[in-house]
């Protein structure tokens, strides 16, 4: 398949850039870098080895003299991190939360490379739509390099004379969501806390803590947030995300409260969206995902559907749109 508009080099602020996709799809996720005079950190890499080399290029005339000392992975989904063996050279150190850490190991490469190589024998639908959706990536002969430190809670890296700050956030999207903050700059990357233009998934969950993840970004009122998808954004688009993730979870309750099964909620979940601001955000069918993990909260004696049952059912839902 062929890839959508290249990724862009954005400097949000001094020595601080941001390396954007502009649509934000699956797998067309951000990452960034940080300056700090004699060396940099990198914030996370990309989905496959080609994509993370462009990067590197649009770098390297700043870490020709700034070379990359740190490595942060915001969480553990691939597009974040199947990167890193380009980046994880000697002397760097590869950071992310210990809950990260731990789930980098469910889902490498090689599945992914695997999953797609298979596509032709689950069913016209299902097949289209994970050709569609990762069909562009190039996931074999790609090694992940996991993390050479991992903290929880909060960690500050000194990039020289700089400092970042990582903030354990999750679990929420993923098990381990980090954000990575530049207080100087007033610049936060949120990995993928923050979906701008798409909508979110919430893999782990809880939606309470995504929703205080949302608060605490706001209470630190930064002046750049670079999400890990979609276009640069501001406080706004936090509280965009908030809406979603309440209205979801408010959905579900109540749909499962009136007697409801799962399916049935999602298709009447979904249909409420359609006349709302979440009626064009990109890969909105991703509802099924969020009512499968809310749901299985709200009843945990009951069976949960496998991920590629519920891809199926993602499949299903995009012919919708």
């Amino acid at each position: 398949m062929s890839r959508p508009t290249d990724h862009t080099l954005e400097e949000v602020a001094d020595g601080v850039f941001a390396y954007l996709h502009p649509t934000g799809g699956w797998g067309w996720s951000n990452a960034g870098l940080v300056v700090g005079g004699r060396q940099s950190a990198m914030i996370d890499t990309l989905y496959d080895r080609p994509l993370t080399q462009g990067f590197l290029d649009a770098i390297e005339p700043i870490t020709a003299h700034s070379p990359i000392s740190t490595l942060v992975n915001t969480h553990a989904n691939g597009d974040h991190c199947y990167g890193n063996g380009l980046v994880a050279l000697p002397g760097v150190e590869v950071i992310a939360s210990v809950a990260s850490a731990r789930e980098m190991d469910e889902l490498p490469p090689s599945a992914m490379a695997g999953l797609l190589s298979i596509t032709d024998q689950l069913g016209a639908e299902l097949g289209e739509y994970l050709e569609r959706a990762f069909g562009a990536f190039e996931f074999l002969g790609n090694e992940l390099s996991p993390p050479t430190q991992t903290f929880s809670g909060v960690h500050s890296m000194e990039i020289d004379d700089r400092v970042v700050e990582l903030h354990e956030l999750g679990p929420a999207h993923t098990k381990g969501d980090t954000v990575a903050f530049v207080p100087d700059a007033s610049v936060l990357f949120a990995g993928d806390l923050l979906f701008i233009g798409g909508t979110p998934i919430v893999w782990a969950g809880p939606i309470s803590n995504w929703l205080s993840a949302c608060s605490w970004i706001c209470e630190r009122e930064p002046k750049v947030i670079v999400p890990g998808h979609g276009p640069l954004t501001d406080l706004a688009g936090v509280q965009a995300v908030a809406r979603y993730l309440t209205a979801i979870q408010e959905g579900t309750i109540a749909r499962h409260a009136a007697g409801m099964t799962r399916r049935e909620a999602t298709a009447d979940l979904d249909r409420s969206f359609d006349d709302t601001e979440f009626s064009t955000w990109l890969d909105r069918e991703r509802v099924a995902i969020n009512v499968a993990t809310i749901w299985a909260d709200l009843d945990p004696l009951a069976s949960s559907p496998s991920v590629p049952s519920l891809f199926g059912e993602l499949a299903s839902l995009a012919r919708r749109y």
